[in-house]
């Protein structure tokens, strides 16, 4: 299919070449023609000078035929108008736009534009690296109301069904990592010697859900 990215900074370079490397066309915006230069040698898609919501400049890069708009320029409102004019002016349905402030982010989102609010997601994988684990969630929705974490599980839950612990903490497991692979569990996957447990819950219930897990592992029935 055919997309087309509004920044050719250092995320919308690299979409770009991964893209291209699954065998998608790609066109790639941005006012500053220097910035073209990270575009690798061997780069063959368009390469178009102009802002990512002047008609013009979204029609020169194909838009009427793109299946997918990405907006990751340096500004909030650049990103947030281009991917508007793209879905509502030309009828792109699939769009994405890269947002620094978590609010506008929560906000936009709720308009039915899909968001990556940056500083957030930057945050939570920082903050990741340096409280111990299960301290910050893996991922978060946008609006931060939901959240996926791992669950700080020890050895007491070896052997025990993923829907015993389910029932437990009053949650629902997502996913499991075993030995480096995920694994999408039934209700009556067992839990091995050196699972992660990944759930998906509301921010909220978080820390009770931690506490009743971690409460089973202590022995507190």
């Amino acid at each position: 299919m055919h997309i087309v990215i509004m920044g050719c900074g250092r995320v919308g370079s690299t979409l770009a070449h991964i893209l291209e490397d699954k065998g998608h066309s790609v066109a790639i915006i941005d006012q500053n023609p220097e910035a073209f230069r990270r575009l690798r040698g061997g780069f063959r898609g368009r390469r178009v000078t102009g802002v990512g919501f002047d008609r013009d400049t979204l029609t020169d890069a194909g838009i009427d035929q793109a299946s997918a708009f990405v907006a990751v320029s340096s500004g909030d409102n650049s990103n947030i108008l281009s991917a508007r004019v793209a879905r509502e002016t030309f009828g792109v349905d699939n769009v994405v736009a890269r947002i620094y402030d978590p609010r506008r982010a929560e906000v936009y989102q709720r308009l039915g534009i899909p968001t990556v609010a940056t500083v957030r997601w930057t945050a939570d994988q920082i903050l990741r690296r340096l409280l111990p684990e299960g301290a910050e969630p893996l991922w978060r929705d946008p609006t931060g109301t939901v959240v996926l974490a791992e669950l700080e599980t020890g050895a007491t839950w070896v052997g025990e069904k993923v829907a015993t612990l389910e029932s437990a903490a009053g949650t629902r497991v997502a996913f499991l990592t075993r030995m480096g692979e995920a694994l999408v569990p039934e209700a009556d996957t067992v839990i091995q010697d050196g699972d992660i447990v990944h759930a998906i819950a509301r921010a909220e219930d978080l820390e009770r859900i931690n506490a009743a897990v971690a409460a089973r592992s202590e022995g507190e029935h």
